[in-house]
């Protein structure tokens, strides 16, 4: 199955320089777990309520602050097209729990989640990402030291 069958294609973006309160909010709002944030019609960031609780929050920062000193700069993503199993071994393999899709002309087509796996190809491929995801360490870890 093409991710585009899984993903979430409701998408709201950010502003990089929107508080963080206001992302906040908006998560909450949308039940969503994380926003791509975009300027000048570009991806450049994301932001995640893990972000939000580690990076601002346990670090002392104020509800004004803007997303773009917490965001993950590095956007993950994966075609539309490509194949869901691919897709969930990839998240597995560095360790993210949600990734951007984009269309072929790297246009933002909507967010596929561990849980819009788990909903359309079974718990047991969810299962394996979520094993390889929930390993330590890797280049999305965030610990204190790192926040």
């Amino acid at each position: 199955m093409q991710v585009s069958k899984a993903m979430s294609s409701e998408v709201k973006i950010a502003s990089p320089d929107q508080s963080i309160r206001d992302a906040a909010r908006l998560m909450a709002q949308l039940d969503y777990g994380c926003l791509p944030v975009g300027e000048d019609d570009h991806l450049v960031g994301m932001i995640t309520d893990r972000d939000i609780a580690v990076r601002a929050v346990a670090a002392g920062k104020s509800l004004k602050t803007p997303i773009r000193e917490i965001m993950s700069r590095e956007v993950m993503y994966c075609f539309e097209d490509a194949e869901v199993d691919e897709v969930a071994q990839n998240m597995a393999d560095i360790k993210v729990r949600r990734l951007a899709v984009l269309d072929h002309g790297k246009r933002l087509v909507g967010i596929v989640s561990l849980g819009d796996i788990a909903l359309t190809e079974g718990a047991d491929r969810a299962a394996s990402a979520l094993c390889g995801i929930s390993q330590p360490g890797g280049d999305h870890s965030q610990s204190a030291a790192s926040a």
